[in-house]
């Protein structure tokens, strides 16, 4: 799934669930996104800065099958990799618990987008390593997150996820009162 909807989806299920404003919404909001961004920062950087300053042209995404065409494909698999396990997460989780003695549930936000990623790669594009170091087993058959059906179903379900949010706030305040 793309960036944005992952932080979308995080922020309206913590919004859902935040009934005593336990839940700092912005933070889970980062986790929703944390996977992508750790992944996809430095070659991001790379290719805007070769964009800016060598004038290059950005490949369309046809152009980068298979995925080893990218620039900086190791690192970035190695950071997806490590960004996309369920493993990794729960070490970084339950290292957090010991450390400070107390659970911070918006870094769930991260294992939502792991949990989201799995059925909407597929094998092409960045499947979902979320077994990863322990196996390189990835769910094959997942729907390709960038079709334009995909998208036009993933917005039109967070539109009315968001409106139920508003409608329901709206209902709560006044019936408070």
């Amino acid at each position: 799934m793309d960036i944005l909807a992952h932080g979308l989806w995080t922020a309206a299920l913590f919004k859902y669930f935040n009934k005593k404003n336990k839940f700092n919404l912005k933070l889970a909001a980062f986790w929703g996104v944390f996977p992508d961004i750790f992944a996809f920062t430095i070659p991001f950087i790379y290719i805007l800065w070769n964009i800016i300053f060598n004038k290059f042209s950005p490949p369309s995404p046809a152009a980068l099958e298979p995925v080893s065409k990218m620039p900086l494909s190791n690192l970035t698999h190695i950071l997806y990799n490590i960004s996309h396990s369920i493993i990794i997460f729960l070490l970084i989780f339950i290292l957090s618990v010991i450390i400070f003695r107390k659970i911070f549930w918006e870094i769930f936000g991260w294992l939502l987008h792991i949990l989201i990623d799995i059925p909407s790669h597929s094998y092409n594009f960045f499947p979902t390593p979320f077994l990863w170091p322990l196996s390189d087993w990835k769910f094959t058959q997942g729907i390709s997150w960038i079709s334009p059906w995909f998208m036009i179903i993933n917005y039109s379900f967070l539109i009315i996820v968001y409106v139920y949010l508003f409608r329901y706030k709206l209902f709560k305040r006044k019936t408070s009162k």
